[in-house]
């Protein structure tokens, strides 16, 4: 399913502080006026006792490199691959990265760091690529902040989990929808009047399709599926939807089935492949990721070795994701000339057909329990129905497991289905 990818909350950490007349970076204002164009090959053969500069899409940059051996341009100085070829194998123009560099090696390390939304779409298609273009010029692609901002999960699912299959990740991977979430759940309140709140608060983009659709989470648990199964997950490929349906009605019933919602990101090995998918979910309160609440994220982990495991805190932030940018930065310095091994092959992962996907659902349907219930069950199979004090229009059934095929089919044929929520217990 292919899906449009707008803006992304990303923005709001952006490392560069610009503005028409003047960019300032570690506290330095650049005048534009008496700043020479520093190509990469200049600014790496004398980077050690001078500010150096650069310029990207017409803009100078100023940064100490007595502070931070960082430039923004390139990725293996001694081979003079510069940025452009880099674009040129991302098939990106504009695509621009933090590498580290080594100015006697003549050696760097790819931070994945993209400087605009578009950007950080291509970092999402090409992942297992610049993967390997790294580990072809023995340097280092790393991308700690890619999810779930100052949550370190990348570095352990790579390092510290390698003894483990992994068989299952899910997460709440993103704040803003976790925020709205969660605020329609403790204040009864309605999806227009949190999101609204949330654009004001600086949790919500001007433009929230990609987050309010799902498609932020999409590219994360792509990551994280990628990582867990060590081949390519095409973030086109999994199946997404957003929380733009879900209504107050919906909690009431989640409080009386004792459950929580939330926008989950999930890979799971089975039997023939993996399956994953981006959805709202009805999930137990016992489950670790149902107090996740607010702009919080968190990312739930089930070994074959280890059994579960949850890494949790802030998503977002410009200090959550400086801590993550700063551990892959000290990691680069620790690694120079050596490439940390990272296992994801470019070769596809198969996904399972999402009709084949087994779970099960919560209903919604029109009328009483006594004119729908015998039609829902015909459909669907035995079930447990919800009624909420007065909600007479309509009443609530959770189904066993079944498809994702089984229940599209039945749904086609009935007119009484106002909503349904995947059912996680």
């Amino acid at each position: 399913m292919k899906k449009q990818v707008s803006e992304s909350d990303i923005e709001d950490e952006e490392i560069y502080s610009e503005s028409e007349e003047e960019t300032e970076i570690d506290n330095e204002v650049v005048d534009e006026d008496n700043i020479e164009e520093t190509s990469v090959e200049e600014t790496t053969e004398d980077i050690t006792d001078i500010s150096e500069s650069i310029t990207y899409e017409d803009k100078k940059y100023k940064y100490n490199s007595n502070l931070v051996n960082i430039l923004v341009l390139g990725i293996d100085s001694d081979k003079n691959v510069s940025q452009s070829n880099l674009a040129g194998e991302m098939g990106q123009s504009d695509a621009m990265y933090l590498v580290s560099v080594d100015t006697k090696k003549k050696t760097t390390s790819i931070l994945g760091i993209p400087r605009d939304s578009m950007a950080e779409v291509e970092v999402y298609n090409y992942q297992n690529k610049l993967i390997q273009i790294a580990r072809d010029n023995n340097v280092n692609f790393l991308f700690e902040a890619s999810v779930g901002g100052g949550i370190p999960i990348i570095r352990p699912l790579n390092q510290s989990l390698t003894a483990d299959e992994i068989v299952e990740i899910s997460g709440i991977l993103n704040g803003t929808t976790n925020y709205i979430l969660t605020k329609m759940s403790q204040e009864g309140l309605d999806f227009d009047t949190v999101l609204r709140e949330a654009q004001k608060l600086g949790y919500a983009e001007r433009n929230p399709e990609a987050d309010v659709e799902g498609y932020d989470a999409c590219r994360k648990i792509a990551i994280l599926s990628s990582l867990a199964c060590g081949h390519q997950v095409d973030f086109e490929d999994i199946y997404t939807e957003g929380i733009t349906r879900i209504t107050e009605r919906d909690f009431r019933y989640a409080d009386a089935l004792g459950v929580k919602i939330k926008l989950i990101g999930t890979g799971k090995k089975v039997s023939d492949g993996v399956c994953a998918m981006v959805a709202p979910k009805m999930i137990d309160n016992e489950h670790p990721l149902a107090g996740v609440n607010g702009v919080m994220n968190a990312i739930f982990v089930k070994g074959n070795v280890l059994g579960d495991v949850m890494f949790y805190g802030a998503g977002a932030g410009k200090l959550p994701t400086a801590s993550a940018v700063v551990s892959d930065v000290v990691d680069a310095v620790k690694h120079m000339g050596t490439n940390i091994m990272t296992i994801w092959s470019q070769e596809k992962q198969k996904l399972v057909d999402m009709k084949d996907a087994k779970t099960r659902f919560f209903i919604r349907v029109k009328g009483s329990v006594d004119e729908g219930l015998d039609e829902i069950k015909a459909l669907f199979g035995n079930g447990q129905v919800i009624s909420i004090p007065g909600y007479d229009d309509e009443f609530g059934f959770v189904t066993e497991e079944i498809t994702e095929g089984t229940y599209a089919a039945g749904a086609a044929e009935c007119d009484k289905i106002i909503t349904r929520i995947r059912y996680e217990k």
